[in-house]
């Protein structure tokens, strides 16, 4: 295991270190459960009244921070103490799984697929006609990717998950495991002979550049052309992205939130957890949606959105205080 001095770990992050400590550091950890060979942060003032009670040795914090770290143990001040315990973080990462050989024997390869250098299918994995593979991109066992798809470089398909037929997924991107990539859109309509007549989706879904996608996610095909997710967007698990939806570049979509179909994004959206957003809607650049929302209409760029039915913030809020008056009084 490899162990870092708190001054190795300064220099690493570009921070300023107050204070000095004899120990070593082995590993990061919460506050409240960090050991005096373990490294924590502080990111909020909130929590600063935690550092007494905590054995940590070291923690990342804000430049602005109040307090001193004490005997035998330090600070690397920074600007932005989340943005640099991902730095840490990586430090001290364990390896990935490792392959023994870079296309496993059990894997099942069309021969018009076209391998990347570097890239490595695992046990189990299927890849279909005409697909095309980047450069250092990486199938986990079971991983399958359909007919006709393209994989940029340095993309990383974990385990179960599946790109269906003629999707793009960019490079750089992380698909987590069981997330569906191409799935049809969920389109019916009634009809006298079958009940509900199934429409056919025939479009495709287009991953930009530095996507993630979380485990158990779903991005459905277009039912005319393309699904888009922008460059840069991450998306949680368990979060459904209906069919001929287009996000902008950078956009957030917490665990348990969903896009009805033909839904616009802009740049930087934020989705909170469980949101759900109605069919045909747009929502403006840097739009934040709060958790639990429901958007049933148009967004304006900029505003920040909660309730169900979702109205800005500061309505929310007043709609909240009033009902909390409303129940309580006698």
């Amino acid at each position: 295991m490899r162990s870092y001095s708190a001054e190795e770990i300064s220099e690493k992050i570009n921070g300023e270190l107050v204070g000095t400590t004899t120990f070593d550091i082995l590993s990061p950890e919460q506050l409240e459960l960090a050991n005096n060979d373990q490294i924590s942060f502080i990111g909020n003032k909130k929590y600063e009244k935690l550092w007494a009670a905590s054995k940590a040795s070291v923690a990342v914090v804000n430049s602005d921070i109040e307090i001193e770290p004490g005997d035998n143990r330090a600070f690397i001040k920074v600007k932005d103490a989340d943005l640099a315990m991902s730095k840490v973080l990586d430090l001290f990462a364990p390896a990935l799984p490792q392959f023994e050989q870079a296309i496993h024997p059990t894997a099942v390869i069309d021969h018009t697929a076209v391998i990347g250098e570097g890239s490595k299918i695992g046990a189990g994995c299927y890849v279909g006609p005409n697909v095309k593979i980047g450069n250092n991109t990486t199938l986990y066992p079971n991983a399958t990717v359909l007919d006709g798809c393209t994989i940029g470089n340095n993309t990383t398909i974990w385990s179960g998950a599946v790109i269906r037929e003629r999707c793009h997924v960019g490079s750089q991107c992380i698909i987590h495991p069981n997330a569906v990539i191409g799935a049809d859109g969920f389109g019916f309509r009634p009809c006298p002979q079958q009940g509900l007549a199934k429409i056919p989706q025939i479009g495709n879904v287009i991953i930009g550049n530095a996507v993630e996608i979380g485990a158990n996610s779903c991005v459905d095909r277009g039912k005319f052309s393309s699904t888009i997710v922008g460059d840069g967007c991450k998306i949680d698990n368990l979060v459904q992205i209906g069919h001929n939806s287009v996000l902008g570049k950078f956009c957030i979509m917490a665990g348990n939130s969903g896009l009805a179909g033909s839904v616009t994004l802009g740049n930087g959206v934020i989705i909170g957890g469980s949101a759900s957003i109605k069919d045909h809607t747009t929502i403006g650049d840097g739009v934040t949606v709060g958790a639990g929302s429901g958007v049933t209409g148009d967004i304006p760029a900029g505003k920040v959105m909660l309730g169900y039915p979702a109205v800005e913030a500061r309505t929310a809020l007043k709609q909240w205080a009033i009902l909390k008056r409303m129940a309580t009084a006698k």
